[in-house]
């Protein structure tokens, strides 16, 4: 059953008809190499051209008896075909072409995925530039560190997708291999070149070597790269809930004006979608160590990998394409409060800019010390008593005295805390670094847009 969350283009990919229109595919590219070689009667290659053909209910009702898909998809044809069905097949195992196929149909789906790596990318790229000046509290552990800015922390989301479009770009050519060598890969009966020249036919490179299969690793590989995927967008789902919390409030999932949270608690505004994201990240993950326990099989082959992946393959991929358009989406629409963002940056009174005061203190002469110990004395009794550590740094004698007041004003300035971003967003988005006046116009306008939507 294919999931309702599937796209209609996945959804065709991974379907019955299509995986045996691949298989009929593999096998007419076989058949065509074998009479241009001269091995199979050229007039049997064009009929099998022009006439295979299979019934999906036909192969299945076959597989009810003789209990084997390859056998029951060959004979279904063969029945289309006629007497030249006898050179159908001819010279391959069941793997050679289920193998073949498979390497097509990852490719199918590779190709869907690559492109929602790329939109992702773009819209975590535009909506860093609109953000990129927008401040906010750094946190580590949960708790309040350092200022940042938002357009920051999506800047970081895309730089790891960018990484994670290399990686899917290398783990989909890794996969992009096919296999002609028989039983159990010593080309038995046909040859290394003729098994390059099938694979050619249908733009896939032959692996060096096989067994009766092609080596579960590259399939390890593959999976294992969908969980990286899921995982950075699980990552940046788990994040926005935190950033959604009653508490926090400093950027929200879209919320449409008919849309419910709760059954009994109409205020609700619940991130679904973000934990959605991060509940499924979970089955990719999972079923990335199915693929690797793939890898080992007995001898030349068993067929303990087989049923695995007629799961595991067809749902990561599946389940990439929806969480990457899911996720493009979530980061599209979300809504955002600057003004919070700011509240919450501000609402330990300059606790924040303990690090930097820090600093400056033992430049001014202090040891590190004795500087630790004055700024976690004010730091502590701020925290516990909710005073202004601004204040009380200012209004300590033994910092005053050793230290000039524009000194310590210069340590609680924000645009000294973030007076690297451009150089960082320089270095993130190395083609755009230079944003024209335009474009800087056009992000003030979608922030004034965006603070109106609100």
């Amino acid at each position: 059953m294919i999931p309702r969350y599937t796209r209609p283009e996945m959804a065709r990919i991974w379907s019955d008809e299509n995986r045996f229109r691949t298989w009929l595919a593999v096998e007419v590219a076989a058949t065509e190499t074998l009479a241009a070689a001269g091995i199979v009667p050229k007039e049997a290659a064009k009929a099998i051209r022009a006439r295979a053909d299979f019934n999906v209910e036909r192969i299945f009702q076959i597989e009810a008896e003789v209990k084997h898909d390859v056998i029951a998809f060959t004979t279904a044809v063969a029945e289309i075909v006629g007497p030249h069905a006898r050179w159908f097949h001819y010279g391959l195992t069941s793997n050679d072409v289920v193998d073949t196929a498979q390497a097509l149909l990852i490719q199918q789906a590779s190709s869907l995925i690559a492109g929602d790596l790329e939109r992702l990318a773009e819209v975590l790229e535009r909506r860093a530039w609109e953000f990129k000046d927008t401040p906010m509290i750094g946190r580590t552990h949960g708790i309040h560190a350092e200022p940042i800015t938002f357009g920051f922390k999506i800047a970081n989301w895309y730089s790891e997708t960018q990484r994670n479009i290399a990686r899917f770009r290398a783990a989909a050519e890794d996969l992009r291999v096919g296999k002609f060598s028989g039983a159990v890969g010593t080309f038995a009966h046909l040859t290394p070149e003729l098994e390059e020249q099938m694979c050619a036919r249908l733009g896939l490179k032959a692996a060096a070597v096989s067994s009766q299969v092609i080596q579960r690793d590259r399939h390890a590989y593959y999976l294992a790269t969908l969980a990286t995927i899921a995982s950075t967008l699980d990552k940046i789902a788990t994040e926005i809930r935190h950033l959604q919390r009653t508490e926090v409030r400093e950027a929200e999932e879209y919320f449409s004006e008919k849309q419910k949270g709760s059954s009994a608690m109409p205020h609700k505004r619940n991130p679904v979608t973000s934990e959605q994201i991060s509940g499924l990240s979970r089955v990719v993950r999972a079923n990335a160590q199915a693929g690797f326990e793939n890898v080992a099989l007995w001898h030349e082959r068993d067929i303990s990998h087989s049923s695995a992946e007629r799961v595991i393959i067809p749902d990561s991929t599946t389940l990439a394409d929806y969480l990457l358009n899911k996720t493009a989406n979530l980061i599209e629409t979300m809504f955002v409060y600057p003004e919070r963002m700011r509240a919450n940056l501000e609402s330990t009174h300059g606790l924040v800019f303990s690090g930097q005061l820090l600093l400056d203190l033992v430049e001014s002469g202090i040891s590190r010390e004795d500087a630790y110990r004055l700024v976690q004395g004010h730091a502590m009794r701020a925290w516990k008593e909710d005073l202004n550590f601004h204040e009380l740094i200012v209004n300590d004698p033994e910092i005053s005295r050793r230290v000039l007041r524009a000194k310590i004003e210069h340590a609680f300035d924000l645009k000294r805390q973030l007076r690297n971003i451009d150089k960082i967003f320089a270095r993130v988005f190395p083609a755009t670094k230079k944003v024209s006046a335009s474009r800087s116009g056009k992000v003030a306008s979608r922030k004034r847009s965006a603070k109106r939507a609100h």
